[in-house]
């Protein structure tokens, strides 16, 4: 009796989160809407940091996702759009999502800001017809040291990644997994 309740407790759970991920990916944004929000998250960004900031100059293309919405109770999942910044402009817009499990519940909504440091690195990327972090490129998660200096090992990756919120940097997410997709506007 307890394994059948269980049974559907667990797909009610599944059916729910699907359902939030599909719901979440159906509210496409219009292209003036993603451009706005990326710019007041690069506002944002260079706020929480300044190092983060010169990385961003120094980098050869960036992307930038404004809101990442993470939902889950027990299986979960994660969506959000941004552009791809190369040469001062947006050159194309795309897609991040996840899945997950493991113990979970809740709402919780992040920026992410991914720097491409080297031009072979963000021509592969852009060249991929879905790209996974972990998978098809490591994504090196930057910390802030005292002062506010990023270390010496994330500096020379060629893809550092920045995961905030309003309240300043976060540590405690991960890129890991998670599909990158172009979408067309």
């Amino acid at each position: 009796m307890m394994t059948r309740s269980l049974e559907k407790m667990t797909s009610l759970v599944l059916f729910l989160c699907v359902y939030l991920v599909l719901m979440m990916s159906a509210h496409a944004e219009s292209k003036q809407e993603i451009d706005a929000e990326v710019k007041e998250t690069q506002q944002h960004f260079y706020q929480y940091s300044s190092a983060g900031h010169e990385l961003m100059k120094q980098s050869v293309g960036y992307l930038v996702f404004p809101q990442i919405i993470k939902a889950g109770l027990g299986l979960g999942g994660s969506y959000g759009e941004g552009a791809l910044i190369v040469g001062g402009r947006t050159v194309a817009y795309y897609s991040i999502a996840s899945a997950s499990f493991g113990f979970q519940m809740g709402v919780q909504t992040h920026s992410a800001v991914i720097l491409f440091m080297k031009q072979a690195v963000l021509d592969r990327f852009r060249n991929s017809p879905g790209w996974q972090a972990g998978v098809d490129g490591s994504v090196a998660l930057a910390t802030l040291g005292a002062g506010g200096k990023i270390d010496t090992q994330t500096l020379n990756q060629p893809i550092i990644g920045f995961i905030f919120s309003n309240k300043g940097l976060m540590f405690d997410l991960s890129l890991e997994g998670s599909k990158i997709t172009q979408i067309y506007r």
